[in-house]
């Protein structure tokens, strides 16, 4: 059972802006990784199913943080209900997919999780808020035309929340364009937590990475 309220989950992406996702098959790699992305100041950080058991490290992340009040642990790369369920029975605070699913939006609804789900058009994001999506999550973002695919949406669908992944780069230039161009929030993966990163262990840089994005965030919204 999720430890935090869909809006509690809604609310913390939305007031801290960025989520950054990675996967890793070593509970004790995922483990540091969660914990210097929670040093560095993110609160909701997506674990993708993108591994062969990808399942039985997230329940070992979910025991290992299971007193941490801070962290609001979700699961990525979910495309159809049976996974989604499988994740929520560990305790998935919410559940991230690069499609939209009414299967799995029905699903979160009755468990009461947030799901955000990919849309690539007007059409998809307005169908997913008809499913009670509150956050829709635009993938690939570079190549559906970056900033100015979520300015142009937010034309016609000025309540639509957007959360831009891939494309988004760690840098104060991209973040303040995607920011003011009326995104929510940023969804960071492998740009924000690299291979290299990962295998030389360098996790005091993914804190001040992230403490930064965040800082950029906060300007970019305030100016």
């Amino acid at each position: 059972m999720p430890r935090h309220s869909r809006l509690r989950v809604l609310n913390t992406l939305l007031e801290t802006g960025l989520i950054p996702l990675f996967y890793h098959e070593d509970p004790h790699v995922a483990s540091r990784v969660i914990q210097a992305c929670l040093d560095g100041g993110a609160r909701c950080i997506e674990f993708t199913n993108r591994g062969d058991g990808a399942h039985l490290v997230f329940a070992e992340l979910m025991e290992r943080f299971h007193n941490n009040k801070e962290l609001i642990l979700g699961a990525g790369t979910v495309i159809d209900a049976p996974t989604a369920a499988l994740y929520l029975q560990m305790g998935a605070n919410f559940i991230v997919g690069p499609t939209l699913s009414p299967e799995v939006a029905r699903l979160c609804n009755r468990r009461m999780v947030a799901y955000i789900p990919g849309c690539a058009t007007a059409s998809e994001i307005s169908n997913a808020h008809e499913l009670g999506v509150e956050i829709c999550k635009i993938f690939p973002g570079g190549e559906l035309g970056g900033p100015a695919f979520i300015q142009s949406v937010r034309g016609p669908l000025p309540w639509a929340r957007l959360m831009p992944t891939g494309g988004v780069e760690p840098g104060k230039e991209s973040v303040t364009r995607w920011i003011k161009a009326g995104a929510a929030c940023l969804g960071m993966g492998s740009k924000l937590i690299s291979s290299r990163l990962l295998v030389e262990g360098d996790f005091a840089s993914l804190t001040a990475a992230i403490h930064q994005l965040l800082e950029w965030i906060r300007e970019a919204r305030t100016e």
